[in-house]
């Protein structure tokens, strides 16, 4: 049932491809993998592979992999990404020594893949559970570690109807979990090789935090004046903060849409009342009188939130939140929309008061009209967030500690 459900995935994929563009970097993708494997894939090297559904699990992922970079040289690396949204952005990754996508979980496809490279051990991030791989890897005694893994009851692995969806449960060698909660659900259904460690996304926004450098157009851009830095968003979130950019001349915006196709950013150009400018024109225009930076280039935001006094990270009201630690770290408050149960981080933050959920236009005026007017309530907030990173961080420690290499 399992293997026949992701044929009839890939079948769709590959019809959608010709008018669905992520679909047809998928399937370009999948065809270039082994190729990639065949000509890259060192027969006598040691291999260790990590993957991650996309660029979210790539940054829980990237301590690991810089750690064994750094302490175990006698390895190489394997990284494979699921999502094009996670490989096109870095497939140039120079911490890693082969980067391709993990192609479909069919048999045929694992035998090839297997055929090709031989891990020694494999690191899944979060939530990627491919029955055919792990049982292949478990055949094969390579170890599987799921790293920064999150549970919740409305999984299939908790039903009584989901006993197929617990075979590649069984292939995992040991479980890196973010909470007690996935402890305990794990150990109702019968495993016990789970350790706590927390979220490694901790440590990378860390990492990125005392490796930021300044970005000198962005300070000229900000001089004295409040920033607020809207990260990852898509257009329902864009919906609530540019209208009230629009409204409050005293604010500047910086915008770092989640897709940067032209397509969205002329539509997010035509709803702003303001000067802006593109990031890739700032070198033909000039920054004064411009009210709104569009970035419209990957890798800048998580050294950007800096500048911000306020926070909001997008998602929120389609396909969940992104990555809140990534501005927390600033020790600057942080808003986003509703779709954020999932996710352990936004619930903590809400629960101390260190970031704030916005479900319409009107929450989110309120929460920047105060933020504007009451600096102590400003500052309690960013102080929570950034204590609260701190406080977190250190998973990478305790799964590095666990392996014993």
């Amino acid at each position: 049932m399992y293997t026949l459900g992701i044929y009839i995935y890939a079948l769709i994929v590959i019809i959608i491809s010709p008018f669905h563009k992520k679909a047809r970097m998928l399937v370009k993708g999948h065809w270039q993998t082994f190729r990639i494997l065949r000509h890259k894939v060192d027969k006598k090297a040691r291999y260790v592979w990590f993957h991650a559904a996309s660029l979210g699990e790539f940054e829980q992922g990237r301590p690991l992999m810089e750690r064994f970079r750094r302490e175990h040289p006698e390895f190489k690396i394997l990284l494979t990404f699921f999502s094009p949204s996670g490989y096109e952005v870095r497939k140039n990754y120079a911490g890693a020594d082969i980067i391709c996508y993990l192609p479909f979980d069919t048999p045929g496809n694992v035998l090839s893949f297997f055929r090709l490279v031989h891990p020694e051990m494999a690191f899944f991030i979060k939530y990627e559970y491919w029955n055919n791989f792990f049982q292949a890897c478990r055949f094969k005694h390579i170890p599987i570690y799921m790293v920064s893994a999150i549970f919740r009851p409305t999984q299939g692995f908790f039903h009584w109807w989901g006993f197929y969806r617990r075979w590649a449960l069984h292939n995992v060698e040991h479980f890196f979990v973010q909470n007690e909660e996935s402890e305990q659900l794990l150990a109702s259904i019968g495993f016990k090789n789970v350790t706590i460690s927390g979220d490694t996304r901790f440590d990378r926004v860390i990492d990125i935090n005392r490796q930021a450098k300044d970005i000198p157009f962005v300070e000229r851009f900000k001089k004295q004046d409040r920033i607020l830095v809207a990260g990852s968003s898509w257009t329902p979130d864009e919906d609530i903060i540019i209208p009230y950019f629009n409204s409050h001349p005293e604010l500047k915006l910086v915008l770092a849409p989640h897709v940067i196709d032209e397509w969205h950013l002329r539509e997010i150009e035509s709803k702003l009342k303001r000067p802006f400018v593109r990031v890739s024109q700032i070198k033909a225009e000039a920054l004064d009188g411009v009210d709104c930076l569009i970035v419209d280039c990957f890798g800048l935001l998580s050294s950007i939130y800096r500048y911000g006094e306020v926070a909001y990270v997008g998602g929120g009201f389609g396909v969940g939140i992104h990555n809140v630690p990534e501005a927390a770290v600033y020790g600057i408050p942080v808003l986003f929309g509703p779709n954020n149960k999932k996710f352990q981080e936004a619930q903590d933050l809400l629960k101390l008061g260190a970031c704030h959920e916005v479900t319409d236009a009107e929450s989110f005026t309120a929460l920047m009209d105060r933020f504007a007017t009451d600096a102590d309530y400003l500052a309690h907030c960013g102080e929570l967030s950034g204590k609260y990173i701190s406080q977190n961080a250190g998973a990478s420690d305790i799964i590095w500690h666990h392996l014993k290499l």
